[in-house]
């Protein structure tokens, strides 16, 4: 019996880079599928190819006169107004060679991931190259210049007709999947944040509920800066089951996002790696209790390349692929060895973090009482809804 897990990766995928300085670094596909190989968890022959994805599948989401721009300035005919009407050519997303060709081959490596799941009968696909979640109809925003999520969730409402749970763990808020699919009754997203107080986009408020048809389809749960796992993972768990519970999806589509950790350069939580082997871990079984396995995951952010993402990611797959006794042993030497002179950090040798690896939280239980508030105005609506069924 083959495994009911794809994973989805091309080299071309490795072309989306800015510049050597800048935080968003594709290298860390290569140092997480090292990790994997070398652990065994991953053969060549398991790994389906990611494909390049047409500009009319970019069309489902982005504006063609985005998508143009992007074109063109990728071909050297760059115009200085592109800064502020398209958001190409910032700080944060500076222009780039063959970068329309790089940022198509992530969605379309999302997009495969999705016809696995629906054409070649696996119950879970996984594009770690994915997970733009910041890119906008129109405009590129925090490093993401097409949002593959918000294009693969419009192709499988297209192609599938399907009801999709997009799950956003990301220390970000997902903002572009959630604007994109505001006032759809059919989408239905739930992203858990860093409190946009501090943090890029900004956004992500409790009070983001949807608009028009899809008032009621929109979940934010603001975590306040400094959240450790205990009150990261208890939000996680209450608001995972009952959004899906109350809005039954046909597939559950996964952000997985590597920087709630402590050591992530970008934000300001405090999770370790124990987050990232809960947060798969419930999705997984949620998928196969509503959506009949159905689940489908991406990437995202994850800024520190050595310490954090690969073992984070590994263990997604791991999860995904029903592999975690790969984690009863050490993080292989020769993982170790092939990276360490090129990493500015120490390498892991163990897949979790030790205890005490930062200071204690000054405010600990404030924190924890702020985000239990929190998780009881996001969910308003799904209280709300059970109230009238039982009258």
């Amino acid at each position: 019996m083959r495994n009911e897990a794809a994973f989805i990766f091309s080299p071309e995928q490795l072309q989306y880079k800015f510049h050597n300085d800048h935080p968003f670094n594709q290298h860390r596909l290569s140092i997480t599928n090292d990790l994997l190989t070398k652990t065994g968890a991953l053969t060549s022959d398991a790994i389906i190819p990611a494909r390049k994805a047409t500009v009319d599948e970019l069309l489902l989401v982005h504006d063609e006169d985005y998508v143009q721009a992007v074109i063109g300035a990728t071909e050297g005919q760059y115009k200085s107004s592109y800064k502020t009407t398209y958001g190409i050519g910032t700080e944060d997303t500076p222009i780039f060679p063959y970068m329309h060709d790089a940022a198509a081959w992530l969605v379309g490596g999302t997009l495969t991931a999705v016809d696995q799941i629906f054409e070649n009968d696996y119950k879970h696909a996984l594009n770690l190259g994915g997970g733009l979640h910041h890119g906008f109809k129109g405009k590129a925003s925090g490093f993401c210049i097409y949002n593959d999520s918000s294009i693969a969730v419009e192709y499988i409402r297209k192609k599938y007709d399907a009801r999709v749970l997009y799950i956003d763990t990301d220390a970000h808020h997902g903002d572009g999947v959630q604007w994109a699919f505001y006032n759809d009754p059919n989408v239905c997203t739930l992203s858990f944040h860093e409190s946009g107080r501090f943090l890029f986009p900004g956004t992500g408020h409790v009070n983001e509920r949807g608009h028009g048809d899809g008032h009621g389809y929109s979940f934010n749960i603001p975590l306040e800066a400094f959240t450790e796992d205990e009150s990261f993972i208890d939000a996680y768990k209450a608001a995972m089951r009952e959004v899906v519970e109350y809005f039954k999806p046909d597939v559950i589509l996964t952000q997985n996002g590597a920087d709630a950790h402590y050591f992530d350069p970008l934000t300001h939580l405090c999770g370790t790696i124990r987050l990232f082997e809960e947060i798969p871990k419930l999705a997984h079984e949620l998928a196969h209790e509503y959506c009949n396995g159905k689940w489908i995951a991406v990437g995202g952010g994850g800024y520190d390349i050595w310490r954090v993402v690969p073992r984070a990611w590994s263990l997604l797959w791991l999860e995904m692929s029903d592999q975690l006794d790969v984690i009863q042993k050490p993080i292989p030497e020769s993982w170790i060895n092939q990276w360490k002179d090129e990493s500015p950090v120490e390498l892991p040798s163990q897949w979790f973090d030790p205890k005490g690896m930062y200071p204690a939280i000054p405010r600990k239980n404030e924190i924890e009482t702020k985000n239990e508030r929190t998780l009881l105005k996001a969910l308003k609506p799904v209280f709300d809804r059970k109230k009238k069924v039982k009258l």
